[in-house]
């Protein structure tokens, strides 16, 4: 498969096209950031934890039979994905009250949600990325119809589910994640983006030590030794 011109590029990753029309190469960078890209470094290794933890999870999304854009990794940076059309929404679902939802309501951070909270940000880094309800994504922005949501928000809480009992079984308990759907060259709505440390909250079940991108944001170090654990974890050499 031929790498060919570079056609997006964002804070974690990089999207080229290849010589099938269909097809796109997505590249996982060193970068790290917060805040809509106020703090910003580079810590090495963190796009190689990134790729082949949400290869193995993407991996298993798909043999419970969510569809993706997942096709292989190709090396250690680099995955074979679906061309998709983004759907512009960031969809978040909580399990544990944490960050910008703890703070927005005065909850304290750790308290166990008595079901999972859906939550839907329109996809925008100038307007940064707010808190939209549904009836703003369907009826005023119309990003999608009332069935693409509801589709929408019944893939989301499978994916919450397979991954709850992924991370439970590997004595981590998975606090909330961010995840993007597209429209594939069908129309169908499929799983895009990356599922990693970077895109979930993940605590440590005996001891709640932050094992994801939080590390970061809060300036308590060790990434990339987080990342190696919950790859460990994972069964993931």
């Amino acid at each position: 498969m031929q790498k060919l011109e570079k056609i997006y590029e964002g804070k974690a990753k990089q999207l080229f096209t290849t010589s099938d029309e269909n097809l796109l190469i997505q590249f996982f960078k060193d970068s790290a950031t917060a805040f809509n890209g106020e703090k910003k470094e580079i810590i090495d290794g963190k796009g190689i934890l990134n790729n082949v933890i949400s290869e193995y999870l993407m991996h298993e999304l798909a043999t419970a039979g969510i569809p993706t854009h997942f096709i292989k990794r190709l090396n250690e940076r680099e995955q074979l994905i679906k061309k998709v059309t983004i759907i512009p929404l960031e969809v978040i679902i909580r399990n544990i009250a944490a960050g910008s939802m703890a703070k927005r309501l005065g909850i304290a951070e750790g308290l166990e949600l008595s079901a999972p909270v859906f939550e839907i940000c329109f996809k925008d880094d100038g307007l940064g990325d707010p808190l939209i309800n549904d009836d703003h994504a369907i009826n005023v922005l119309k990003i999608v119809t009332k069935k693409q949501l509801e589709e929408i928000k019944n893939i989301t809480a499978r994916i919450n589910e397979i991954m709850c009992k992924i991370f439970i079984n590997i004595g981590i308990r998975l606090v909330d994640f961010k995840i993007e759907f597209g429209f594939d060259a069908q129309g169908s709505i499929i799983l895009a983006d990356e599922i990693s440390p970077d895109s979930c909250r993940l605590w440590d079940q005996s001891t709640s030590e932050k094992l994801d991108k939080d590390r970061f944001r809060r300036n308590l170090g060790g990434l990339v030794e987080a990342y190696k654990e919950v790859a460990s974890r994972l069964g993931i050499k």
